[in-house]
């Protein structure tokens, strides 16, 4: 059985400046016809940037969705058309003030699926070095370095709740660790 489902129309429902939403009308694999509330977003990318020493520097925010402060990696979202490799470095200096030489690629994911068009690319950045922070207005995290063992027990202790970053902290891990 073919279980891919076929577009018949698209409403547009809101248009934001970092969102749209729209309502998908499809028929189904078994001819039934049915609704999908979707989330457009341009995608983002994630950095961890991992120094010599084994010591990774993670930024913290405020994040209205979860109502609390939240440990993350360094991560933008993509501007439509752009590379997600020179977000990635952009994003890196802006959060932290470093600059990376050396950026291996982690994989590409999406952050929810079932709603949301949002794709995650993710670096691991080596060869850290120091070039200034670089906030965008209105834009306020602290920066902070943590060990690579750290925050691997960090996330399998639950204590991590951004998904991009548990996924970036564990391929991280990985592969240092050959």
């Amino acid at each position: 059985m073919d279980y891919i489902e076929k577009p018949i129309s698209t409403k547009q429902i809101y248009s934001g400046r970092i969102i749209n939403v729209r309502v998908d009308t499809v028929e189904l694999p078994d001819g039934h016809i049915s609704d999908r509330e979707l989330v457009e977003h341009h995608g983002g990318v994630g950095i961890i940037p991992v120094t010599d020493e084994g010591e990774v520097f993670m930024v913290t925010q405020y994040r209205i969705a979860a109502k609390s402060m939240m440990l993350e990696i360094p991560a933008g979202k993509l501007e439509k058309g752009e590379d997600p490799l020179e977000c990635g470095k952009r994003e890196l200096i802006e959060e932290t003030g470093y600059e990376g030489s050396e950026f291996i690629p982690l994989g590409v994911y999406y952050a929810t699926p079932g709603y949301c068009e949002e794709k995650l690319t993710l670096y691991l950045a080596r060869g850290l070095k120091w070039r200034g922070q670089q906030l965008d207005d209105g834009e306020f995290l602290n920066v902070k370095k943590y060990t690579l063992d750290e925050l691997f027990n960090m996330v399998m202790n639950n204590e991590i709740h951004d998904c991009k970053t548990a996924i970036a902290i564990l391929k991280a891990k990985a592969i240092i660790d050959k």
